[in-house]
């Protein structure tokens, strides 16, 4: 029994240590939809999300590294129609702990730049465009789940941040707290290289 116990034991640790100095290549593709009516009015809002992301992990439990986000959202509704892309472009931590070999949770900390670009479209088709520039922090726990030799799930409920926008041409400045944990969920892949 002994045996067996030191066996899993080395087992586990052979596998939390292969994993350091290893290439983390991950990231995750989002899309939403929202419809809604009022007094015969009709609302409709899509979003695409593609979010890439690579790292090294230095450390068994630590990982450093990239991540970018492109988003395009889409509003149609009886009065007006916009369109939003988000570019946002920085950098990462990440804390893994392993649970077992096939389960473990981490939490990723993001920090960079962001740009947004909308444009207005009037009844008339013509437009107007508004660029805002700023910055985001932001904090996800996540679950990752080990298919096979590093190639992995990983799933997110949530999480919280803090943005800032300033829009040119004396536009508006705009700054948000975010704590949307439960409110969201996300699936991506991840593998170690």
């Amino acid at each position: 029994m002994k045996k067996i116990l030191v066996m899993a034991a080395l087992a586990i640790c052979s596998f939390a240590n292969a994993q350091k100095g290893t290439i983390l290549v991950g990231g995750s593709i989002g899309y939403t939809s929202e419809k809604s009516e009022f007094r015969f009015t009709e609302a409709k809002a899509s979003t695409f999300t593609f979010a890439p992301k690579v790292g090294y992990q230095f450390h068994e439990n630590w990982t450093v590294g990239g991540e970018l986000s492109l988003s395009s959202t889409d509003v149609d509704n009886s009065s007006e129609k916009y369109k939003d892309n988000k570019f946002r472009t920085g950098g990462f931590v990440r804390y893994t702990k392993s649970l077992s070999q096939t389960f473990s949770v981490f939490a990723d900390m993001g920090a960079g730049f962001q740009t947004v670009k909308n444009k207005d479209y009037a009844t008339n088709n013509s437009y107007v465009r508004y660029k805002g520039d700023g910055a985001y922090v932001d904090v996800t726990p996540a679950l990752f789940i080990n298919m096979k030799k590093g190639f992995g799930l990983n799933f997110s409920i949530g999480g919280l941040g803090y943005e800032t926008l300033s829009y040119d041409d004396n536009g508006e400045d705009y700054s948000k707290f975010y704590f949307n944990f439960g409110k969201t969920f996300n699936i991506g892949i991840s593998k170690n290289f």
